[in-house]
């Protein structure tokens, strides 16, 4: 479990594709460390496991299954990805509920300035639209974000200049995707309605 703030940006530093898999070394020198074989960081969001360590460089093992659902596929040496380490009990909850599971992969409509922030424009998947409130919380990237507006399958998010400066989203521009996870807890009461039969019916008297 993650909270979507951001700790550190690292680099991809090596690629080793495997078939239908690929291992991904990245340079975790901006993460407060130490870390662990088995330790589960967040790569842009997307939940891995440390399978090897050298020095400041960690290997993750990117199974099919990630590689169909994200965009680290398509991964370069050199390319910057927004890093957390795992929840720990007793750490602040300072973000929201992330889990590290991306739900679909979104695109940049509109950039922001890559020290003064703004307001970025995403377009999020159809299917994930429901889960998308105004003031409501989402992740891209990993990052722990509020849904300032929506305009049909594009949403607006007000981003100050500090997670501009902190974050990979200072240097993302029109077109590039985004790693898109809705809030957890949208999902299940979304699932909990459509167990009742209640999804999408009027609310009854108050």
């Amino acid at each position: 479990m993650f909270t979507g703030l951001v700790l550190g940006v690292g680099t991809v530093v090596g690629l080793q594709p495997l078939g239908a898999e690929l291992r991904l070394a990245v340079d975790l020198a901006g993460l407060p460390g130490p870390f662990r074989i088995g330790d589960s960081i967040a790569l842009s969001g997307v939940c891995c496991t440390v399978i090897e360590l050298a020095g400041r460089a960690a290997t993750f093992h990117l199974s099919p299954e990630t590689l169909q659902r994200t965009w680290l596929g398509a991964a370069r040496i050199g390319t910057r990805l927004n890093l957390e380490p795992a929840l720990r009990a007793g750490d602040p909850l300072g973000g929201h509920l992330v889990q590290g599971h991306v739900d679909g992969v979104g695109e940049v409509t509109a950039a922001i300035h890559p020290e003064a922030g703004g307001d970025l424009l995403a377009r999020v998947p159809a299917n994930l639209l429901a889960h998308c409130v105004e003031k409501g919380s989402i992740a891209l990237d990993g990052i722990s974000l509020t849904i300032a507006g929506q305009r049909g399958d594009v949403v607006r998010i007000a981003v100050i200049p500090h997670t501009a400066v902190v974050t990979t989203l200072g240097g993302r521009r029109v077109g590039d995707p985004l790693h898109v996870e809705v809030d957890v807890l949208a999902k299940y009461v979304e699932k909990m309605l459509s167990a009742r039969g209640l999804t999408g019916a009027a609310p009854g008297p108050g």
